[in-house]
């Protein structure tokens, strides 16, 4: 097994990729794109939880997302954040292990990776629904999550597998379902990261009392528009040199 040095554990959707989780199924049925992103905003400001944002979801499919219909999605949609593939790659080429930690959909990695529209992934944290037979391509482990809380507890469980000290932990979230996660690294000396910051997580950072040690990309507004043609204007390999600094100033910052 490779020695990894830190661990990114980020989430995906609007905050690695200008998408949202549901937006597979609004591509195959376009008239549930108006209760899907209702849905979407519920879970994301914490108003209710993700085992009841995927059954409200489940009420309005006929049918489960065939794996044709995810790769129609893909091969039509699919689109990072510029630079977020090639900060992925450097945090490889670093021994950095980059973890997806996110509550889209297992099969969705499936098949990008498949598909090679991401670059090669050891460990990613994902709803297990909907999944696909497994291929090469798959990471060796998909840890399936079911609330947004798991997500500190699949970050906490990957460190300790790999050595990695809670320091080198490096957590990239932008939303309020990204809160825990942020208030579990907080608590535990990671590095908090808030990529394409929504006022709903900047609110729970306050309540928390959260500093986050970084903000990258666009910080929205309280009612402001999302703008993922603007988002796109940032590129993530600027994140290469803080991550590189996380990574060699941990005994400086005496957390070791």
């Amino acid at each position: 097994m490779q020695t990894y040095r830190a661990i990114v554990s980020s989430d995906w959707n609007e905050c690695l990729a200008p998408c949202g989780p549901f937006d597979y199924i609004a591509f195959n049925y376009p008239e549930l794109k108006p209760p899907l992103n209702n849905i979407f905003r519920q879970y994301t400001g914490s108003h209710i939880t993700l085992d009841d944002a995927m059954h409200q979801v489940g009420g309005y499919l006929p049918e489960p997302i065939r794996m044709s219909q995810m790769d129609a999605y893909l091969e039509a949609a699919f689109q990072m954040y510029t630079g977020a593939a090639n900060l992925m790659r450097w945090c490889q080429s670093q021994k950095i292990l980059f973890m997806i930690n996110t509550t889209g959909a297992a099969g969705y990695f499936q098949r990008a990776l498949y598909k090679n529209l991401l670059p090669p992934l050891t460990v990613i944290s994902a709803y297990p629904e909907p999944h696909y037979p497994r291929e090469a391509s798959d990471p060796e482990q998909i840890l399936p999550l079911f609330e947004t809380t798991d997500k500190s507890q699949h970050t906490e469980e990957v460190a300790q597998k790999m050595g990695v000290p809670l320091n080198r932990v490096i957590i990239m979230g932008d939303s309020a379902g990204d809160g825990p996660h942020f208030k579990w690294g907080a608590e535990n000396g990671a590095f908090l990261i808030a990529s394409m910051a929504k006022p709903s997580l900047q609110q729970f950072c306050i309540r928390e009392g959260i500093e986050p040690d970084c903000f990258f990309g666009h910080t929205y507004r309280e009612n402001e528009t999302m703008d993922h043609s603007s988002e796109m204007n940032y590129d993530f390999m600027g994140l290469a040199a803080v991550i590189a600094d996380v990574v060699a100033s941990t005994f400086i910052r005496g957390k070791l």
